[in-house]
């Protein structure tokens, strides 16, 4: 639930955002990236109080219909006051970066403040975590405001094959800002929903298996899904530590990147980091972001079966920003093969699914058990609290057929460890094996269903806005890579947007 403002902080709120707008040196918040922002504090033209207060305004102006966040921190307009007065006594790190800049973070990344963190669960509501999650330290260190925490698909959409993407019992049923009756995806619903609305200029998701590059993809945003690893997880209510990752959403490419080079690095709650943290380059990403990134790249593209689950008009777009990618100086690798495409793409069939139930009871078990105070200890827990407040918990009329699976499962057994091993050779002789044969930079698909080939391998992805149907419903372009190649990816991400620049506000249709 969004904690309540009194109508006079309201009406301040959208006072101070129209003196701004008609002064002699207007500056529009609406649609500013954080370069602009960071600008606009350095001509002090804005605050970062008055950047809090227009974003919670715009909150309690249009959450109700979009329900893209859950609840807003009752210290983000005191967060705001400090990064001010860092700013004018020039503070170190000050007018750089995130310093200032507010931003939401998806309900399952722990706080450890007034926030709650629960998974859009009434199970979790109240719970008390041990520590900040382990991006939230980094954010925290980068000066970065903590405005509040996004909506999702309940437990990360992984409780019920019935629940409707970007629904919650706390939060209720997200709506795409661009049509409202479309779909905005999930599990990240609420990041890439209050991203798009302006609700606030970058935001943090969640992927397990396409919950940042489905939502940006369908919500007209930037998602980076970030090589397993390459950020921590510690901290967040979790389905499997072998294929979870966190990663921004934002509305460019350069805004995400700044997100992820304030992120990345090692945790020692997280033991996946230190490994990964071999594929950060030195110096960061955001050098990555050239103009002429698409020259040179071998681009692969699979026709099969991506180019059947997209709609003729993102077939159409395609087509055409295909030739955008050759105009740009990438040697197109067309009509290449994925082997066993269609048992990777099946979750079941690949092992996947087996091997994620049981790893979810594992971890989440494990996490319950670490919180300092909570109402659920264990999966079975949760299970049974969904049972006894199912007037409470309203996503019941959904089921929780995937809890009971899971709860079912005992550990790590011989039916699992042969799920894992296929899941390995699948990636193996398929995504992986193709990628080295053609030295390839990236694979290039409409839309997201290409997440699972990436999930599977904990593998980079970037969605970019690609265009809109006839009826205004966005789609996007993903680019995926192998390990640690996020500085290619970045190339080619950020060149294709800067040479489309396609993305435009939502409209709000019914």
């Amino acid at each position: 639930m969004v904690t309540k403002k009194p109508l006079s902080s309201s009406l301040f709120s959208s006072l101070i955002f129209f003196l701004l707008a008609i002064s002699c040196h207007a500056f529009s918040i609406r649609e500013a990236s954080i370069s602009g922002l960071q600008l606009a504090f350095k001509q002090k033209k804005l605050t970062s109080r008055q950047l809090v207060e227009f974003y919670v305004g715009e909150i309690h102006g249009l959450n109700s219909v979009l329900k893209g966040v859950i609840e807003i921190n009752p210290d983000a307009l005191y967060q705001a006051d400090r990064a001010d007065y860092e700013r004018r006594v020039r503070a170190p790190g000050a007018l750089v970066g995130l310093h200032g800049i507010p931003i939401l973070l998806k309900d399952n990344i722990a706080t450890k403040d007034k926030l709650n963190t629960t998974a859009g669960s009434f199970a979790l509501l109240r719970s008390v975590v041990p520590r900040d999650a382990g991006v939230v330290a980094k954010l925290r260190k980068s000066g970065a405001i903590i405005l509040g925490k996004a909506s999702l698909s309940e437990w990360a959409a992984f409780r019920s094959l019935n629940a409707p993407n970007g629904f919650s019992a706390r939060g209720g049923q997200g709506k795409n800002p661009y049509v409202l009756s479309d779909d905005p995806c999930g599990s990240s619903s609420g990041s890439a929903i209050s991203v798009a609305a302006n609700f606030v200029a970058v935001s943090l998701g969640t992927e397990t298996d396409g919950s940042i590059l489905c939502p940006s993809n369908a919500n007209s945003v930037v998602g980076i899904k970030p090589t397993v690893g390459l950020t921590s997880r510690a901290g967040v209510i979790p389905i499997s530590p072998r294929q979870d990752t966190v990663g921004p959403i934002c509305r460019t490419v350069s805004d995400a990147v700044i997100v992820l080079d304030a992120i990345v690095g090692v945790d020692y709650n997280d033991g996946a980091t230190q490994e990964a943290s071999k594929y950060i380059p030195h110096g960061g990403y955001k050098q990555f972001l050239k103009p002429y990134g698409l020259k040179g790249k071998r681009l692969g593209i699979v026709r099969n079966p991506f180019l059947g689950f997209a709609s003729k008009a993102e077939s159409q777009a395609f087509e055409y920003h295909l030739q955008t990618l050759r105009q740009g100086g990438s040697v197109i690798v067309d009509h290449l093969e994925i082997a066993n495409i269609n048992a990777i793409l099946n979750s079941t069939g690949s092992g996947e699914a087996i091997a994620l139930l049981a790893e979810f009871k594992i971890s989440l078990n494990t996490y319950l058990k670490d919180l300092v105070a909570s109402p659920v200890r264990t999966l079975a827990d949760v299970i049974a609290f969904n049972q006894k407040f199912a007037d409470l918990e309203k996503i019941n009329e959904f089921g929780q057929d995937i809890f009971l699976l899971a709860q079912a499962t005992n550990g790590i057994g011989k039916v699992e460890k042969a799920a894992l091993i296929n899941l390995e050779k699948l990636t193996r002789d398929g995504f992986q094996k193709l990628m080295r044969y053609y030295k390839l930079d990236a694979l290039v698909t409409p839309g997201a269903g290409f997440a699972p080939v990436l999930a599977i391998g904990g593998f980079p992805g970037i969605n970019v806005p690609a265009g809109y149907d006839d009826k205004g419903v966005p789609f996007g372009i993903n680019f995926g890579g192998l390990k640690g190649t996020e500085p290619k990816l970045i190339q080619i991400a950020f060149g294709f947007e800067q040479a489309t620049k396609i993305r435009k506000p939502p409209t709000f249709k019914a």
